[in-house]
């Protein structure tokens, strides 16, 4: 079969990179726990989930599953844990545009310590807004909400993903990025921003916590890890920054 002239081999825009769908595939694998015995699954949500009772210091440490280690694992692992397929179905959703961009921007390495930092902050949002509950929280929603928030730094860029005008998906993902200030100063920034955060508030996009009277959606979380993604962006970034390219965005 003849080969495509090298300016028309195009990468398609929905290919996922190979960190996202390891990333995937390893929530999917997760997820099997499931199947286990219903006392075994109950342990590993207490043990690996994050429970803001956790930190009281008036427990000893063997109080929940897992002991004192578990109070520094338990900030990342709760994301890789989901309450049923529509939980993971949804969270992966959003994760398809968003999360498949920053992974080709990033790399793989640089992703997934960005999916640790961003879930780590929604776990702190979490504590600080739900000091002494003892539901588990579970749910990658605040490292999916940080993906979001980290995108749109170089979303609306020409050539990116969600401008008008782009190419294919790798370059879409390696436009230099706005400054956050500049990000501040874009309508379509603040517009996504605005409709982010009034969903957020309104409906929830994923995370929740699991008690005695049923799931509630841990916004404080999507917050947390919005946030991070929005403000660290650029400890991650590894493409360069132009004035000019970032001035040339779309109106």
């Amino acid at each position: 079969m003849p080969q495509l002239p090298p300016s028309r081999r195009r990468e398609p825009l929905l290919t996922l990179p190979g960190a996202l769908t390891a990333y995937i595939l390893l929530l999917a694998v997760i997820h099997l726990r499931v199947l286990l015995p219903r006392d075994l699954d109950n342990w590993i949500v207490i043990a690996f989930g994050f429970i803001p009772k956790r930190y009281d210091a008036t427990l000893l440490p063997d109080a929940f599953p897992g002991g004192e280690g578990a109070k520094y694992w338990t900030f990342v692992t709760y994301s890789l844990l989901h309450a049923n397929l529509s939980h993971i179905g949804f969270n992966v959703l959003w994760l398809l545009p968003f999360g498949s961009a920053l992974a080709r921007r990033f790399g793989a390495v640089r992703f997934y310590v960005f999916m640790a930092v961003t879930a780590a902050a929604g776990a702190l949002a979490h504590l600080i807004s739900h000091e002494h509950e003892l539901a588990p929280m579970i749910g990658a929603s605040a490292s999916v909400s940080g993906t979001m928030a980290a995108s749109i730094r170089f979303a609306f860029v020409r050539g990116s993903f969600l401008s008008f005008s782009r190419g294919d998906a790798d370059r879409a993902a390696k436009v230099p990025a706005q400054s956050l200030w500049q990000a501040l100063r874009d309508r379509r920034v603040i517009a996504f921003l605005a409709v982010w955060f009034v969903v957020n508030l309104i409906f929830g996009i994923g995370s929740i916590a699991i008690g005695m009277e049923g799931a509630t959606v841990a916004w404080q979380a999507h917050i947390g890890g919005f946030l991070a993604g929005l403000v660290l962006f650029s400890l991650f970034d590894p493409v360069p920054r132009s004035s000019s390219d970032v001035a040339d965005a779309d109106d």
